[in-house]
Order: C-alpha cells, then structure tokens, then sequence
C-alpha cells in the first residue's frame, strides 16, 4: 500500500549479509518512507531473506547491472505515482536519517535532483584514490556543464517525478557521474546536501580494488568529456 510520495528504491544484488539490517532499520525509525527492495538475480539468498522476511520485493530472475534494477525501480516509481524517488543502496552504506534532508531541499527549490555530498560541511574518511578520483570527475563535470557539484559520485541521491519518468520510459542510462552530467546539460535543475557514509556491511565494493577504482574514474571522465556530447535521450 503507498503511503508517502516518496519511494526508496534498493537495488540489491548479493546483499545477504547486509539487506535485512538495512530494511529492518528503515521499518523501524523511518516508517513513513515507502521503499521497494529490486533483487537483482542474486544468488546468495538475498531473494530469500527477502521473502521471509515479507519486504516489499521485486526480484529480476537474472543479474541486469545496476541500470535494470535502477529502471525496474523507477517504472515502478512511475506507475505507482510517486513524486520522488530516493537511489538508496542494500549495503549499508547509505544512511537513512539524510533522506530528510533530500527531500526537503526538492520541495524547497523544486529541484529535479538532489544529491548527497561528503563534501560539504562534514568530514569524511575516503582514501586517496577515491577523493582524487571525485575530484577529477567533479572538474570534468565543471568543464563541460558549468556546474559545480562536489561529490558527483556519492550514489545517494533524490529523483523527483520529471527525473522519474524520464530515466522509467526514456533515459536508458545508468545512474552514474557521467548521466548526472548529461541531465545538467539538458537542463535538470540539481542541488546538493551534506551527508555521511557508513562502511559497507558486508560483500565487496567496487573501489575496494584499486585497479577497478583507476578504471571507473578513466571510464567517466571519457563518458563525460567525449560521449557524452553525443548521447541523445530517446
């Protein structure tokens, strides 16, 4: 049953050791949130924890990546009728008590997207290789948007319902740096909101590996200062 206009929508793939606290927590403290676990063909039993548990489940019967769970989330966002869609990861990682924040500061600006930044006003803890790799696609987002955003690479981050509908029925893109970049091109109005990260609760990240850390940075910088400048929304 909906019961707020706003939806976090958690993708989920081989999140055993983790998706039970995480939803447990946000049906305890934060009940009003409606939310939408998206099991991505999982094979660690998350789907099980899932549907013993009686979470509000859609399970992809094969692993799509990020972008399936993110669309399948958001066409249910859309057909559903919320006015806001929260990107909220099954790890952990993404603390509950900012959503707030997120949802405020979208009401308060009428904002398309509002993002979560480690970067203002709170210290954070990240590595070496991952702040310098926010910080280089941070400049290449300012090169080729005008646009300032500080940590383009915290996932957490609020859709409101043009955002929805878009990335639901047109935009076949991932939610990454480089599609945040596109949107700023095309006129999406963003903000920003300080927030904090907690560690993973358990499996494996994708900058745990440096090698795959220096490789994600290479492939948004070239999607954002090459390809970008020829993707088209459909």
């Amino acid at each position: 049953m909906k019961n707020s206009d706003l939806l976090l929508i958690i993708p989920a793939y081989n999140e055993a050791e983790s998706i039970e606290k995480v939803v447990e927590e946000l049906r305890r403290d934060y009940g009003d949130y409606d939310y939408v676990v998206i099991t991505d063909g999982s094979t660690d039993g998350t789907d099980r924890i899932c549907d013993e548990r009686g979470y509000n489940t859609i399970h992809l019967p094969v692993n799509l990546g990020l972008t399936g769970c993110f669309r399948t989330g958001m066409k249910y966002a859309s057909m559903k009728g919320y006015a806001y869609a929260v990107q909220f990861d099954g790890d952990g990682q993404h603390r509950p008590e900012y959503i707030r924040a997120l949802y405020e500061k979208a009401r308060e600006g009428d904002y398309d997207l509002v993002m979560g930044s480690r970067f203002i006003g709170l210290e954070n803890d990240m590595s070496g290789m991952r702040s310098l790799g926010s910080r280089l696609i941070r400049l290449a987002v300012r090169m080729t948007t005008g646009a300032v955003i500080t940590d383009p690479t915290c996932g957490l981050r609020l859709y409101n319902r043009r955002m929805i509908e878009l990335f639901a029925w047109k935009l076949n893109f991932a939610p990454e740096p480089d599609t945040i970049s596109f949107l700023i091109k095309n006129g999406a109005r963003t903000a920003e909101v300080p927030v904090k990260v907690a560690e993973r609760d358990g499996g494996s990240s994708l900058y745990i590996n440096p090698i795959n850390a220096v490789r994600y940075m290479l492939k948004m910088l070239t999607s954002i200062l090459l390809i970008q400048n020829f993707r088209v929304s459909r």
